[in-house]
């Protein structure tokens, strides 16, 4: 099996923040009709876990 080549997007960090919130609501909810197999849902929880490692606004007291 060959090995997974990793892919890299960049985003500033507004734009990290809007893409996590939007992920983070989108995930709250079921949306089994927008997916046509079980890795595309998989692959928003992963990108959702991603963010929030690297964001530590959304965990602040005063974030809004």
């Amino acid at each position: 099996m060959a090995e997974s080549e990793e892919i890299n997007i960049k985003l500033t960090k507004d734009e990290a923040l809007v893409l996590f919130e939007f992920i983070s609501r989108f995930n709250e909810t079921e949306h089994k009709e927008l997916f046509q197999d079980q890795s595309e849902h998989k692959m928003m929880w992963l990108i959702e876990g991603q963010l929030q490692k690297i964001l530590a606004e959304p965990f602040r007291p005063d974030y809004r």
